[in-house]
């Protein structure tokens, strides 16, 4: 199969806004657009039959619409339909086993409102074994996030590999001809804290430390993509609380999830659970070692 970004389409503002983000993506990197509508309720296909007995008429007519609104403004843009007979959940989970990427729409920042969006989106961010972007919709705006040029963001533990995270970022980067700024947020003892901020005897060599770590994990990626931009940021503060703040100005925020966790079921860290719930623009869960 040819390399495509799968979006997740249900007629909702958020799942169109996603989709346009989505068609933009693909035209960047080259790639094919799939938009796929699921639900477990799809009819056999029907031979030769009228609208108003087609079962499937109004499913048909989601992703026709959204094929001919983004095939009108990306012309050279091969973009194909998908309709699928499964839960969201699964079909979703299928796809992007197959895809780049795979991007979904996210319906709140609200802490408790965008845990409920989970129904579909959480877990397949949790679960995906390829990057998901969530996008958000902004009121009024019929392409959000797609023209803004600011640069990428990505969030770096420097606990561990983190290629595949790194590759995603830069990979972004150049698609996007923009520059890509590197965090690292680390939080400081409880002793190390005065009242003006950091106490510069611990703050200062812990800042060395995490800038030579940060130095050495981007070095071999600069190498790779020498016509990225790059800069490397450490800040004293949780990871969680730099990950927001990186996101303020970027076009895209990358994050990275553990593809396998301590627990039983699949679940996203609190730096990637900041940056769904409080990141403004769009975020993308790499899955990692």
């Amino acid at each position: 199969m040819q390399p495509v970004v799968t979006v997740g389409l249900d007629g909702s503002p958020e799942s169109l806004a996603a989709a346009r983000w989505a068609a933009d993506e693909a035209e960047k990197r080259q790639l094919t657009l799939r938009l796929l509508h699921a639900w477990p309720l799809l009819a056999p296909e029907p031979a030769r039959v009228p609208a108003e007995a087609d079962q499937n008429y109004w499913a048909k007519r989601l992703v026709h619409t959204a094929q001919a609104e983004l095939q009108a403004r990306h012309p050279r843009l091969s973009v194909v339909g998908s309709l699928v007979a499964d839960d969201a959940q699964n079909a979703l989970l299928r796809a992007a086993s197959e895809s780049v990427m795979t991007v979904l729409g996210s319906r709140s920042l609200e802490p408790v409102e965008s845990y409920f969006l989970g129904d579909v989106s959480m877990p397949v961010v949790a679960r995906a074994e390829r990057p998901v972007v969530l996008v958000r919709a902004e009121p009024g705006a019929e392409r959000p996030h797609a023209a803004v040029p600011g640069r990428v963001a990505v969030s770096l533990k420097l606990r561990g590999p983190s290629d595949d995270l790194l590759d995603f970022a830069f990979h972004t980067a150049v698609a996007r001809g923009v520059p890509l700024l590197a965090v690292h947020g680390r939080s400081v003892p409880l002793h190390a804290r005065v009242p003006w901020g950091v106490d510069h005897e611990i703050g200062e060599p812990m800042m060395r430390d995490a800038y030579e770590q940060l130095g050495r994990a981007l070095r071999p990626w600069r190498e790779k993509y020498p016509q990225v931009d790059v800069t490397a940021s450490v800040r004293l503060e949780s990871p969680a609380r730099a990950v927001v703040r990186a996101a303020e100005g970027a076009s895209v925020l990358v994050v990275g999830r553990r593809r396998r966790g301590t627990g039983l079921a699949p679940r996203l860290g609190p730096v990637a659970q900041a940056a769904i719930h409080h990141g403004r623009c769009p975020v993308a869960v790499v899955p990692h070692d």
